[in-house]
Order: structure tokens, then C-alpha cells, then sequence
């Protein structure tokens, strides 16, 4: 019971982290029809940037608010000045992206280098946490926390919200929601803002469990492809659905069969394909 009990704890930890990360990518080619091959990159990146303002500061907070931040304002700049040029073509964007998230990574083991580095945790999420007669690590109870708060949120914000209802308006046909008044270059700027942030939220917050190295970017990268390719591209619950999927199959497959770990990975992705293209989820928003 303890093993399978702390298994479910790691899985659905981690499958919080994949949520936030792929959660962004659903909302970009939701709205914008933009696969980018840069959003792993906004996940390292945050944690680089966070790493180095803790050492200045030492202040967890001040981290989260720093990576946050600048990957958001990157994510802008992407969008507005490089990402415009090349409008409704698909082949060039994911080139371009791609290119971006080879610049970017190189860019940060420049600076950084490539030593790997691990963000230290808040102090009051140290410690253990007793349920019953069971102690789980606190910290990652506060990933899973945080991970179904912000799901909750964004299901709220796009179900119950006006900016939901625009950002709705936006994925069934962005040509007659900007004949109806609706702003949707400003939409698109803003849910590419909101992907990079989140991508990058998840990476500060997985960073005192997994930190950051050289080449993290494709690897989480990949697993956000697994996921929303499990869940259905452009869709949040979706994403949900296959980030806690991906999370415990990726933990079980670790601790019980290492060696075939990708395997347990890619298989349901494939079986996916298979008989149900558009994911568990295709969709459904």
C-alpha cells in the first residue's frame, strides 16, 4: 500500500507539471493554429531565470515572479514581431519555432552554462506532510495543489468568463469573430502570453524536484506532445486528462520496468492514433 500509494503521489505530481506545460500548447494552437516547437524552452528558461534571481535574492517568491515575467515578455516578442511575419503558414512557424527554441537553449547555456542546477524549495514546503498514518513530501502535495487550482481556473476562466467566450469565438473561427468586433490579434498575443507563462510557472514550480540541464527543453517538450496528443490537441481538459495519464504511466514505468520506460510512453500514444486520432478528448474545449 505505501509503494503504491507513494507512486500515485509522484504520477500525479508530475502530471500537474505536464498539465502547466501542455496546457499552454493546447490554448496556443487552440486559438492560434501555432505548433510551437519553442514552448519546452519557456519552461527551462523560467527556471534558469528563477535560479539566478534566488541567488540574488533568496526569495522563492521573487523567483517565481522574475521567470514568470520575463518568458512572458519573450513570449510577446515572439509573437508580435516574428511569429506576424509569417501568418496562417504552418511549415515556416514550426521551423521558425523550432529555430527559437535551439537559439533560446543555446542562449541560456551561455549564460548559465551547463552545470545542472536545482531551485531551492520555500522552507515552509520542506518538510514532510502526515495523512493518517502516512507522511508525504509536502512540496510535492503543494504541485498537485497548485496544479488542479490553475486547471480549475482555466476551465472557469474559458467556460464561465467573457474572455472565454471570445477565446471560444477565436478557435470555431477566427475570421467571423474578427468581423463581430472581437479583437483577435490582441487575443492571439494574449493567449501566446498566457501559454509561455504557464510553461514557465510549471518549470519554477517543478524546479526543486526535477531542476534544470542541458536539453531539457526537447524532453519536456516531448512529453507535453505525448500529452496533448493523448488528450486531444486544443483542448484544456484534454490536456488535464493526459497530463495525469502520462504523469503515472511515466512513474510506474520507471520504478517497475526502467528499461522499457519510454515504452509505456509511447504505446498508449500510439493506440491513441490509432483509434482515436484526435485524442481522448479532440474537441472538446
Amino acid at each position: 500500500m505505501d509503494f503504491w500509494l507513494y507512486q500515485l503521489l509522484n504520477g500525479l505530481s508530475f502530471g500537474m507539471l505536464l498539465f502547466l506545460l501542455s496546457a499552454g500548447l493546447a490554448l496556443i494552437f487552440g486559438v492560434m493554429r501555432i505548433l510551437n516547437l519553442a514552448h519546452g524552452v519557456f519552461y527551462a528558461f523560467g527556471v534558469w531565470v528563477a535560479i539566478a534571481v534566488y541567488g540574488h535574492t533568496a526569495s522563492f517568491w521573487l523567483a517565481l515572479l522574475a521567470g514568470i515575467g520575463v518568458v512572458t515578455l519573450i513570449g510577446i516578442f515572439i509573437e508580435r514581431v516574428l511569429l506576424r511575419r509569417i501568418p496562417h503558414d504552418e511549415l515556416p512557424q514550426a521551423l521558425m519555432t523550432f529555430g527559437l527554441m535551439l537559439i533560446i537553449g543555446d542562449l541560456a547555456l551561455w549564460i548559465w552554462g551547463g552545470t545542472p542546477q536545482t531551485l531551492p524549495r520555500p522552507e515552509w514546503l520542506a518538510g514532510p506532510i502526515q495523512v493518517a498514518d502516512y507522511y508525504f513530501p509536502a512540496y510535492r502535495v503543494f504541485m498537485i495543489v497548485v496544479g488542479v487550482a490553475i486547471g480549475a481556473l482555466l476551465w472557469y476562466v474559458q467556460s464561465n468568463t467573457r474572455v472565454g467566450a471570445l477565446i471560444r469565438a477565436a478557435i470555431d473561427d477566427a475570421e467571423i469573430a474578427q468581423s463581430t468586433g472581437i479583437n483577435v490579434s490582441l487575443l492571439s498575443t494574449a493567449t501566446f502570453a498566457i501559454g509561455a507563462a504557464l510553461a514557465a510557472f510549471g518549470g519554477i514550480v517543478g524546479g526543486p524536484i526535477l531542476g534544470v540541464h542541458v536539453g531539457l527543453e526537447l524532453e519536456v517538450l516531448l512529453l507535453a506532445f505525448v500529452v496533448v496528443i493523448i488528450g486531444g490537441l486544443g483542448s484544456l481538459k484534454g490536456a488535464f486528462v493526459g497530463a495525469i495519464i502520462v504523469g503515472m504511466l511515466d512513474s510506474l514505468g520507471k520504478t517497475l520496468i526502467p528499461e522499457f520506460a519510454l515504452f509505456t510512453l509511447f504505446v498508449p500514444m500510439a493506440l491513441i492514433l490509432i483509434f482515436r486520432p484526435n485524442g481522448l478528448m479532440g474537441g472538446k474545449a
